[in-house]
């Protein structure tokens, strides 16, 4: 079984942090009518006599919904339910048409689980409690309304996937790591676009803090955290709050609170209710979810090969660190870009190092996406080809990359263009070297006295001579040869 992760003080206190996540799930039609759930539209057009609970309407599940669910069950190695069950969730609000939300709450169609991550170096756990389906609420506009709010019902019925972890995060960057791991887990998949900007992809973390061996700290909830930075500013304040307040000698209150992105502090917005508030029953217009084995051994083979799977089968197949694997497949593309390099040039870990190093530093700029890369995953083949048969050096290397990025062509017609090919003729570089030799004795005389340095600067000599076109492991024995 998984286990939390290790604690990280912060002024002598443990930060312990939960998170909630709903996914909206990628159906064309919502989870309990066919109403649409394209995102856009004008409000209130896409809310039938389902979603708004008029009298005589009754739900009906959504097939779609419940194989994404099962889906992602698969993929974080939980148990999918075979016999799940609906509840009405009561509570009243504008948003919400019915008086009550259907959700799951005792028996949720995905139990238990795991997400794992890398968090620099080192690899991180976080265990599931459950992922259940329920249908999310309206959305109240207040920002075009002078002196009122507007219900827009739009996103009422909309399907959701909500799931929960055990307190098992440390810290801010943690909690940024695992979101950023589920949300490549659920686009990966397909059951979720993960628009953080459109609302697909909402995290709620709950945060508390205890000394160290205390029992577990009152939380606050921070609500709908929509940009992995302001969910680490959001975290970072809350956690430096509650040990003020602490320290302070207050008592901490549970809470919901928000995040404002221009003030970088979270404030409340109401007194955390508790499942009780809820009073949860059974939902007595649908039936118990059930799903048979051979469901979900079709949903499985039908499934994409999953990233934790092929990040293990890069480390079989090409012999990368289990680090290299993990971070390549960050996504489909990038694993699809990885394997087409490392095919092209039958030099896996090469390929691994461009693709992780100058590939993920342009990506990371901003100056592209994966899916436009200038440079085609067959070109850095090549490049990496001629770096291994010692026609180019691992400087002129990068010199080639950036033609290509800039300004496309072949490799060899880049090398060939601006005279990087290495000089690999062992006869003129014998004459350099004895040219050096003659011109260095100093240096020659201390290397023979068994001073490594001085071997280095006659190689710099040599280079620098060669213009450096000179294969550093050519000049490398033959400057050794040569000196005796």
């Amino acid at each position: 079984m998984s286990t939390p992760s290790k604690s990280l003080l912060v002024q002598g206190y443990e930060v312990v942090i939960g998170f909630e996540t709903h996914a909206q799930l990628s159906t064309a039609s919502k989870i309990f009518s066919r109403a649409s759930t394209a995102f856009g539209a004008e409000p209130n057009t896409q809310a039938c006599a389902v979603d708004l609970a008029l009298p005589g309407t009754l739900p009906v599940m959504n097939k779609g919904a419940v194989e994404r669910a099962i889906q992602f069950g698969l993929a974080v190695g939980s148990h999918v339910a075979e016999h799940s069950v609906f509840a009405r969730k009561n509570y009243f609000y504008p948003d919400l048409p019915k008086g009550y939300q259907i959700s799951q709450f005792e028996i949720p169609v995905v139990q238990g689980g795991s997400v794992e991550f890398y968090l620099g170096d080192e690899k991180k756990s976080v265990r599931l409690v459950r992922a259940h389906l329920e249908e999310d609420a309206g959305k109240s506009l207040h920002e075009d309304f002078i002196g009122q709010s507007g219900i827009d019902l739009n996103r009422a019925g909309t399907p959701l996937l909500e799931i929960v972890t055990e307190p098992d995060i440390r810290s801010s960057a943690e909690a940024v790591a695992y979101a950023k791991e589920l949300h490549k887990i659920v686009t990966w998949i397909g059951i979720c676009d993960g628009n953080m900007q459109e609302g697909s992809f909402r995290c709620d973390a709950n945060v508390s803090v205890r000394k160290p061996g205390a029992q577990l700290g009152t939380r606050r909830e921070i609500k709908n955290l929509n940009s992995f930075k302001f969910m680490q500013q959001a975290i970072d304040f809350e956690i430096r709050w509650q040990i003020e307040q602490i320290e302070d000698g207050h008592a901490i209150q549970q809470a919901t609170v928000l995040f404002d992105p221009d003030t970088g502090e979270t404030r409340a917005m109401r007194t955390k209710e508790d499942a009780a508030d809820y009073r949860y029953f059974p939902d007595p217009d649908l039936p118990p979810l059930v799903i048979g084995r051979e469901w979900v051994e079709r949903v499985r083979s039908e499934m994409a090969e999953l990233p934790r799977v092929m990040a293990q089968r890069f480390m079989d197949q090409y012999g990368l660190p289990e680090y290299d694997a993990t971070t390549l497949t960050q996504s489909q593309a990038m694993a699809a870009y990885f394997e087409a390099a490392a095919k092209a040039c039958g030099q896996p870990k090469l390929a691994s190092n461009w693709v992780m190093g100058e590939i993920s530093r342009r990506l990371n700029s901003g100056e592209v996406t994966i899916d436009a890369l200038p440079v085609s995953a067959g070109q850095l083949g090549a490049l990496i080809g001629r770096i291994q048969d010692g026609t180019i050096s691992n400087n002129a290397a990068k010199q080639v990359f950036d033609a290509l990025w800039n300004e496309g062509g072949e490799v060899d017609a880049v090398i060939e263009a601006k005279g990087l090919k290495q000089m690999n003729d062992s006869g003129a570089l014998e004459v350099i070297i004895a040219e050096v030799i003659a011109a260095n004795d100093k240096n020659v005389a201390e290397y023979r006295a068994g001073k490594d340095k001085a071997f280095n600067a006659l190689v710099g000599q040599v280079m620098k001579a060669s213009k450096g076109k000179a294969n550093p492991a050519q000049v490398n024995e033959l400057l050794k040869k040569a000196l005796g």
